[in-house]
């Protein structure tokens, strides 16, 4: 048995940055090529959503009202046509870091040293630091750019319904809080990070993939039901005659008021015309709702707090892709043992 080691490399950095971009460029350039399409077709389709769509939902909302008393008949294809693109468009949006994901653990560090290609490009032209650096490169801006302006045009197009449509979705809701606003786009660039980590990690395409993709849906989910709790809530108090409490937005926490002003969450019993809830509200002693909730005006801090946080964990995991291709290429480097012929 012979014991054999991935040497240290120094690597040339004498005019070889300008090769190593060019044949970054040529080796991904399908990716580049799917992405530029992707974020040109999906721009117009929000250009399109914020402009034409929404003024023929705009307007089969004023036809539907106008027939509401007169029992005339109208054309309600705008209106489902504006929900149908801007479902599509959101969910288009939300794939964006999850794509990346799958691209990143696929190929970006992975392929190479499943094929041992990378291996090659140490001995001979560029130093293990260098090659990860420039992988990680010229993708980051790309992503981060690309994933900015879609999630601003989402923003957009969004906007440009509120006040106007019936059927407008509110600033809260799920789909629509992640798609507009940039905790998607450093999202993004997390994913590619993450998948260049586990590429490093795994060496080997397919497994590098699908844990990429599980990687990103945890932060994903992670930030997802952590984003009500970094910021201070808003508690709205309301009257049990209205039969649910006020104040809309992000929910945190909703529930009964007694008169000693302590909250009992989650025992909404009803309208206190109601026997049964009156007999419930007298037992808990309730007087009124309460409402622990975020208001709009709390959109920006939320969505800047988890940027922030995502941000950091994405250098944090920059850092660890880093430290970890040094120990598998330098002097300290494990070996492999393979079988002497």
């Amino acid at each position: 048995m012979t014991a054999l080691a991935t040497p240290p490399v120094t690597g040339r950095p004498a005019g070889s940055s300008p090769h190593l971009l060019r044949w970054l460029i040529r080796l991904h350039r399908p990716a580049l090529l799917a992405w530029t399409v992707f974020a040109l077709v999906l721009g117009g389709l929000l250009l399109w959503l914020g402009g034409p769509l929404t003024d023929a939902a705009v307007e089969g909302w004023k036809q539907y009202h106008a027939c509401e008393a007169g029992g005339c008949v109208y054309d309600p294809s705008a209106v489902g046509r504006y929900k149908d693109w801007y479902t599509y468009t959101t969910i288009a949006v939300l794939a964006v870091p999850f794509l990346v994901a799958a691209w990143s653990g696929a190929t970006l560090t992975s392929r190479e040293l499943e094929h041992g290609t990378a291996q090659l490009a140490w001995t001979q032209s560029v130093s293990p630091t260098r090659w990860l650096a420039a992988k990680l490169a010229l993708p980051a801006v790309l992503v981060t750019v690309g994933s900015a302006v879609l999630v601003g045009l989402h923003h957009w197009a969004w906007s440009t319904g509120q006040g106007r449509l019936d059927s407008a979705k509110s600033w809260y809701d799920i789909g629509t809080y992640a798609a507009n606003g940039p905790a998607t786009a450093a999202l993004t660039l997390a994913a590619l990070v993450i998948g260049a980590l586990i590429g490093l990690l795994k060496r080997n395409s397919l497994a590098s993939l699908v844990g990429s993709l599980f990687a990103t849906a945890f932060l994903w989910s992670a930030m997802a039901i952590a984003t009500p709790y970094l910021w201070p809530t808003v508690t709205k108090l309301s009257s049990l005659k209205n039969t649910v409490p006020q104040g809309s937005g992000i929910v945190v926490d909703q529930g009964l008021v007694t008169s000693t002003g302590a909250h009992i969450a989650n025992q909404q019993c009803g309208s206190t015309t109601d026997a049964g809830c009156q007999a419930v509200y007298a037992k808990l002693d309730a007087v009124g709702y309460y409402n622990d909730y975020h208001p709009q005006s709390h959109y920006w801090p939320l969505q800047l707090t988890a940027t922030a946080i995502i941000l950091a964990v994405t250098a944090l995991l920059t850092l660890a892709a880093f430290r970890l291709l040094q120990r598998q290429t330098g002097p300290t480097a494990p070996t492999r043992k393979a079988a002497a012929v």
